[in-house]
């Protein structure tokens, strides 16, 4: 049972599966605009989370890593997903060389793995979600920045009216 306070909800993801169905339940929870920080270490599940993300939004295709890309681009229906990994930056100046500012605002939903890659010039995230392995599952936690952040977490943690 996930726990959660006014600010962050954690818990333990047993394999996979149960990474991705939180990634489709926070997206299911968001909206156009948010900023999420992944963090975690090299396997932590940060794109099999973005994967569920996207998926919990309706997108059926491919999610690929954007590793060599750093930025994979998701338009949807009302908004677009940008999925930023600046994992391969070796200077935050890199960031504002690449125009990837541009890419943020209220159209858009971003997903950066690596934030800190980018030194403070990454706008500031909504929602942090931290990864961490542990044996065969891992742990995490979703830690609400801003006031956008906290009311996504907390139709996060509000059970829904389908649900029995």
């Amino acid at each position: 049972m996930p726990m959660n306070d006014t600010n962050s909800v954690s818990g333990v993801l047993a394999d996979e599966a149960a990474t991705l169905e939180l990634g489709g339940r926070l997206a299911r929870a968001s909206g156009p605009g948010l900023v999420v920080h992944l963090l975690g270490d090299l396997g932590a599940g940060k794109t099999t989370f973005s994967r569920g993300f996207l998926q919990g939004l309706g997108h059926h295709g491919r999610v690929k890593s954007p590793t060599y890309t750093l930025v994979e681009s998701y338009p949807l229906a009302d908004f677009t997903v940008h999925h930023f990994d600046l994992y391969r930056f070796a200077d935050p100046e890199e960031w504002d060389d690449a125009g990837f500012r541009d890419l943020f605002g209220p159209d858009a939903t971003c997903l950066v793995e690596w934030p800190d890659k980018a030194g403070g010039l990454l706008p500031a995230a909504d929602i942090v979600l931290e990864l961490v392995p542990a044996g065969n599952s891992r742990t995490y936690r979703l830690q609400a920045i801003t006031l956008a952040g906290q009311q996504c977490l907390n139709r996060l943690s509000t059970p829904r009216a389908d649900a029995s």
